[in-house]
């Protein structure tokens, strides 16, 4: 059904290796249990349900589940069918064209083609200023359009009557079907938009939806909600669950305890409740290909502003301690800001070839580079605020950085934790209200430029405003010039990779892989490094 997928999914030898399935769904020996309700938890709210809006892992599962796109990500990141029906794809690879199946938006009214047009329209829009907008570059005219040089009716996709969507490229995208699976991608009700404006997405009665499931009860603020099964969804004979209830709950001490007591199906787990279960039923590993780094504020930080004091930072954390007895549970440090496991290109994988002594601890070299940086910046010492999430797995993080560069850069350096929620973090970063902020970046598709690319000097996550003219040129020619040539592609992102170590934009700390604990009943889970996380639709509770 899906022409030229084999090029389109494999990025030319990049290949992916990001895949988490857990049971097989619709076992013939499994007898369902009579109660079909999901009980998951958070350790972070849930910020946006607006999918031209939304930034992270937490509204990208809600949205990813409650709502549909052209395809959906499934077991091994590889895409399976949603709305389009049939796809064709030209000669030149620039002309895909989606034949639509027959659905229903949760208010009643049909999804077509016009529903795709508005909302990528609505997107790339500047008035809505989406810090992923730059995801549909590439596509015809969407640079453009961003800068506010074309109209937005200009942007390469078009509805031909309700069920044909045609979307035109300007140059060959190699992860163009893992896109269609990201809910930037997904339709929009431009009634619903109209409807509900300023107000939609920031709760669940301001939202309607065409997935699997239909949220409830969420008001924007609070840490409970549900997502309930949608007897409008195309396919609701394949759904089993009725419900799935979430909250939130940032002490894993406080969830596990649920769990225990039949409260929740799902809770992560700390290093040390991972130690003590990890030979128990239920208990898993999730592979990410994440990254947590430190984020510089370059622009209004006059020591971050200098390279020896953003590489002296680098130089003083011992990674390995961080990794294998702070966070434990086969977390892994990282050399790069590429997660480990992401692609490969002739057997190699991408860390492999990437990696980088300037994310190694060295004291002594540490310290050199922090004396002379402070002697460039005309200060005596070292003082700067780290910003991080209120979660127990961030506090531990935070207060570990805190220590190493308070005690391997010496001086008299002084480093002022705070720890807010995670959606207050998200907006203080995003406004570039920081000094250095710990944060994270999950790939949304399994190739390293989902990482690479937040570092060109214009990209909308760069809130820090780091800018390498070297860095720019060698991601515009992995999109451009060798957006084909597999072998120059890879040895472009490569060296930008070098270029950002070396001038540390950021500073990887470490590849997270959570511990976690799954009721064993509970069949079907698909779960994805890369891209949404965790698929429910086919997820259902045995006997």
């Amino acid at each position: 059904m899906f022409m030229k997928a084999k090029k389109l999914l494999a990025v030319g030898s990049l290949a992916a290796l990001t895949a988490v399935g857990l049971a097989a769904c619709g076992n013939k020996s499994d007898k369902l249990a009579s109660d079909q309700v999901l009980k998951w938890s958070y350790q972070s709210e849930l910020p946006s349900m607006d999918p031209s809006k939304a930034t992270d892992t937490i509204s990208f599962d809600q949205m990813a589940n409650s709502m549909e796109g052209l395809y959906r990500l499934g077991k091994d990141s590889k895409v399976t069918p949603g709305l389009a029906k049939s796809t064709k794809v030209s000669d030149d690879g620039l002309t895909y064209t989606f034949k639509l199946r027959k659905s229903t938006w949760s208010n009643g009214d049909p999804v077509t083609a016009k529903d795709f047009v508005y909302s990528w329209q609505r997107t790339v829009d500047p008035k809505t200023a989406s810090e992923y907008s730059y995801l549909f570059s590439g596509i015809k005219n969407a640079d453009a359009i961003i800068d506010g040089k074309k109209p937005v009716t200009d942007l390469g996709v078009k509805a031909v009557g309700d069920d044909k969507l045609v979307v035109t490229l300007e140059k060959d995208i190699p992860y163009f079907k893992l896109l269609m699976g990201f809910p930037l991608f997904f339709p929009q009700s431009q009634k619903a938009v109209e409807k509900y404006g300023d107000k939609y997405g920031t709760a669940a009665k301001y939202m309607t939806y065409n997935g699997p499931f239909k949220m409830t009860g969420w008001t924007g603020t609070n840490l409970k909600w549900k997502l309930e099964k949608n007897d409008k969804y195309w396919d609701k004979d394949n759904v089993k669950l009725s419900a799935i209830e979430f909250q939130v709950n940032k002490s894993t001490n406080t969830s596990y305890n649920l769990y225990q007591s039949n409260k929740l199906d799902y809770t992560f787990l700390s290093t040390e409740q991972a130690k003590q279960l990890n030979k128990q039923d239920g208990y898993h590993i999730l592979k990410q290909a994440r990254t947590n780094y430190l984020q510089y504020n370059v622009a209004k930080n006059k020591f971050l502003a200098n390279q020896k004091i953003r590489q002296a930072i680098s130089h003083a954390i011992n990674r390995e301690t961080l990794a294998a007895n702070i966070l434990g549970a086969g977390t892994l440090p990282s050399s790069s800001i590429v997660s480990k496991g992401l692609a490969t290109y002739d057997g190699k994988d991408f860390v492999q070839v990437a990696d980088s002594k300037a994310n190694k601890l060295d004291k002594k070299e540490a310290q050199r580079l922090l004396k002379e940086g402070l002697q460039e910046v005309g200060e005596d010492k070292l003082t700067l605020n780290l910003l991080g999430d209120d979660t127990d797995v961030a506090k531990k993080v935070t207060e570990f950085v805190q220590s190493q560069l308070e005690t391997n850069l010496g001086n008299g350096t002084k480093i002022t934790v705070q720890n807010v929620p995670f959606k207050t973090r998200l907006s203080r970063v995003s406004g570039g209200d920081f000094d250095m902020a710990a944060v994270a970046w999950g790939a949304d598709f399994a190739d390293p430029i989902s990482f690479l690319d937040l570092f060109t000097s214009d990209n909308s996550y760069n809130t820090g405003k780091w800018n390498n003219a070297e860095y720019d040129k060698l991601i515009t020619a992995s999109k451009t010039t060798d957006a084909n040539n597999a072998k120059k592609r890879f040895n472009d992102l490569v060296k930008a990779s070098d270029v950002l170590n070396e001038d540390q934009g950021a500073t990887p700390l470490f590849q997270l892989n959570q511990a976690y604990m799954l009721r064993p009943g509970v069949k079907g889970l698909i779960q994805n490094s890369a891209g949404v996380t965790n698929n429910w639709k086919n997820v259902y509770i045995s006997k």
